[in-house]
């Protein structure tokens, strides 16, 4: 081996070298960005929220339902604008090969959803024949939008709408211009169908255990197929996102419904829902989601939130009977 080659070969391995070494530094980069945008938004205190919207610094000066309009609109506003943004809709990596926060993006957005609906065509509404409040007429619909186009129009661009047409309502709400009912006939619909959504997601959760046999307490399940074991993390995201965002919303309807739910004593019913919900999104620890084997080596992710949102649904049943009493 000639000297002249001998510096061509180190040169030449010089720069497989650095050529790995970039390779290395930008997986250790992604995987960082990765978790970052992965990580779930936290809680907020709903009437410093609200309070903060209308510049008030008491919330006496806040009319009923404003608390409960701002938290749908800061939900809306979160999921859109948290670390990374939006993510169910991106094309480019990394976001596109992460599944996680999509599907608890998606379990908030239907929360939303529901809630904005309860407030279109019970709350806002004194009686069913009564006209429709301008505002979340455009409002609601603008979260219907499918939550994973990201051109033509955005999914990001419908639901800003849908947030300014919030704001618009609870603008014309803090000058008396516009109306909220809190009565028990509306909060017992709403609670129907947090009660369907909770019990839905308790039905997933155990599915997704793979114990569905007919016995006694899992009877009911025993005719759902069981989630693919590569789905089992996304139906746990999603019903991760449905509780954060159900948690603030009945936050709320504590907040603006406070006379109701004391005049019907429900008021610790309601503390109940919420704190079985609290637990449900407690800090996750471990760096992936296991569902282990009974009392096995590995912990059960699945059952364990299955076992908070179905003490919440029960709590919820209470709730929505209390409402239809005299």
């Amino acid at each position: 081996m000639t000297f002249r080659t001998l510096i061509d070969n180190i040169r030449y391995r010089g720069a497989l070298w650095a050529t790995g070494f970039f390779f290395l530094v930008a997986i250790i980069l992604t995987t960082i960005f990765a978790q970052y945008i992965s990580l779930e938004p936290n809680q907020f205190n709903v009437q410093k929220e609200a309070l903060k919207t209308a510049k008030k610094t008491t919330t006496r000066a806040l009319p009923t339902g404003y608390v409960y309009s701002n938290t749908l609109s800061v939900l809306a506003d979160t999921i859109l604008e948290k670390n990374g943004g939006y993510l169910s809709n991106d094309i480019a990596p990394p976001s596109v090969f992460l599944d996680n926060m999509p599907s608890w993006e998606f379990g908030a957005l239907v929360m939303i959803r529901d809630g904005a609906t309860a407030l279109r065509n019970q709350f806002a509404r004194s009686q069913s024949q009564s006209n429709e409040d301008s505002d979340l007429a455009k409002a609601e619909p603008s979260f219907y939008y499918q939550h994973n186009s990201w051109a033509l129009p955005s999914t990001e661009g419908e639901y800003s709408k849908g947030a300014k047409a919030l704001k618009g309502y609870m603008g014309r709400l803090l000058n008396n211009r516009a109306q909220f009912y809190s009565r028990a006939d509306n909060l017992r619909q709403y609670f129907e169908v947090v009660e369907k959504r909770l019990g839905g997601l308790s039905a997933r959760l155990i599915a997704s255990t793979g114990r569905l046999q007919s016995d006694g307490i899992n009877q009911r399940y025993a005719a759902m197929k069981q989630t693919p074991w590569i789905k089992i993390d996304d139906v746990f995201w999603e019903a991760r996102g449905a509780t954060w965002a159900l948690v603030h919303l009945l936050k709320a309807v504590e907040h603006d419904f406070g006379d109701v739910l004391a005049n019907k004593n429900a008021s610790e019913t309601m503390k109940r829902v919420i704190h079985e919900l609290e637990k449900a999104i407690t800090p996750i620890w471990s760096p992936m989601i296991l569902n282990g084997d009974g009392f096995g080596i590995l912990s059960n992710y699945s059952l364990t939130m299955a076992t908070y949102i179905t003490r919440a649904n029960a709590a919820t049943l209470d709730l929505r009977d209390i409402m239809m009493r005299g």
